[in-house]
């Protein structure tokens, strides 16, 4: 990894490197050769149901900074767009990720925000600065699992050296729409150690809009945690770095870029898409065997006064959670307390690993399932340049 410390240092076993779709294999001295080096063919339509190879390199070597655009459109079209990665020869990615999901955001709905390791700036140019190491080879493909045709423009920075960094990225995408009650969503688990979680991008569909979402506890089972976890954290909003609720904003490791609500609701109406993300750079997640992290669907809950029947109808359904009610006197809230929830949730895990290993494919249909563009929504402005 690049010490950013200290900008001075010169290395002589290190070679500087580009790819772009005017010079697919990095070539020195040949960047820019089209149309007589007067900007050819910066970029390329990509078919639907087409993978194209954005790189394919040999080693070893490390990737340092991935940016890609393509035209804004609807969430859908935007979630069905991902990338594969594949490490030397195998069959079976490494990384297989919808993109906007690996470069911060889920739902199909970019937004501008700057993070220790990734951007989206002004929503639509997409960078990564994780670093992706690579031994005999590495293999980057983007897919086209919309139903149109998508110009994509891209540029991946990459260093040669002699020896490269033991561990590979490894990226999966995970969904549950809904969640099953009582049952923990899985952010990642199945890669094998010795590795590290670097963090993850999450996505929440709040299916109950009535109710605060966020109370559920991040777990992370290391090694040999069965029944309990190692490090289990205090609830979803604390988890990213805030409290008292979740409203938009980012930070370097971490942040809540994505809420999209309805213009002119206030705190008591949930928003209809939430996603945030945390980055384990200073505070490294490291796992000798096996590694599974978790988050519950467990929200908050306050009954007002004439609300009686809905707080039982909450009791008897066995939704209770946590220590149980709080009942309350001489406050216009009656009751409070924590309830188990069935929400929509997504998530992109971040693992390096000392091999690589497969990771689950994206479905595009499930990735894209119920994520079209609200009525209250509005596109963006240049989107009818690429209709």
């Amino acid at each position: 990894m690049v010490d950013v410390s200290d900008l001075t240092l010169v290395s002589p076993v290190r070679e500087s490197r580009a790819v772009t779709f005017e010079n697919p294999t990095g070539e020195p001295g040949a960047g820019g050769a089209a149309a007589g080096g007067r900007k050819g063919a910066p970029s390329r339509d990509v078919q639907p149901g087409e993978r194209v190879v954005l790189a394919d390199l040999r080693g070893p070597g490390t990737v340092r900074h991935l940016w890609l655009t393509f035209p804004p459109g609807p969430p859908t079209r935007t979630r069905a767009l991902y990338l594969e990665i594949y490490y030397d020869d195998l069959t079976e990615p490494s990384v297989s990720v919808p993109c906007a999901d690996f470069f911060g955001v889920p739902h199909g709905r970019p937004v501008s925000f700057s993070t220790a390791l990734t951007s989206i700036q002004e929503a639509r140019g997409f960078n990564s600065y994780i670093p992706m190491a690579f031994g005999d080879r590495i293999r980057v493909e983007l897919v086209n699992g919309s139903r149109k045709p998508s110009t994509v423009y891209f540029q991946l920075d990459y260093t040669l050296e002699d020896t490269a960094s033991p561990g590979r990225l490894h990226a999966s995408f995970r969904r549950q729409n809904p969640t099953i009650p009582r049952a923990d969503f899985v952010i990642t688990e199945g890669l094998r150690g010795p590795g590290r979680f670097l963090g993850c991008v999450v996505g929440v569909r709040p299916l109950d809009p009535g109710t605060w979402y966020g109370e559920g506890e991040v777990k992370m089972y290391l090694d040999d945690d069965r029944d309990l976890p190692t490090i289990c954290g205090t609830g979803l909003e604390d988890y990213v770095g805030t409290a008292w609720g979740m409203g938009p904003h980012s930070a370097p490791y971490g942040g809540a870029p994505l809420e999209v609500r309805e213009p002119g609701t206030g705190l008591g109406t949930l928003p209809d898409f939430v996603g945030f993300y945390r980055w384990h750079v200073l505070d490294p997640i490291v796992f000798s065997e096996r590694l599974r992290v978790t988050i519950q669907q467990i929200g908050a809950d306050h009954f007002f006064e004439g609300e009686e029947e809905r707080l039982e109808l909450a009791v008897s359904e066995g939704r209770v959670a946590g220590n149980g009610i709080q009942r309350r006197q001489g406050s216009p809230v009656i009751a409070s307390g924590l309830f188990e929830r069935v929400d929509d949730y997504c998530a992109t895990a971040f693992t390096v690993c000392s091999w690589p290993q497969p990771v689950p494919r994206v479905d595009v249909e499930t990735a894209i399932a119920d994520l079209g563009r609200r009525p209250y929504e509005e596109a963006d402005e240049l989107e009818f340049l690429f209709v």
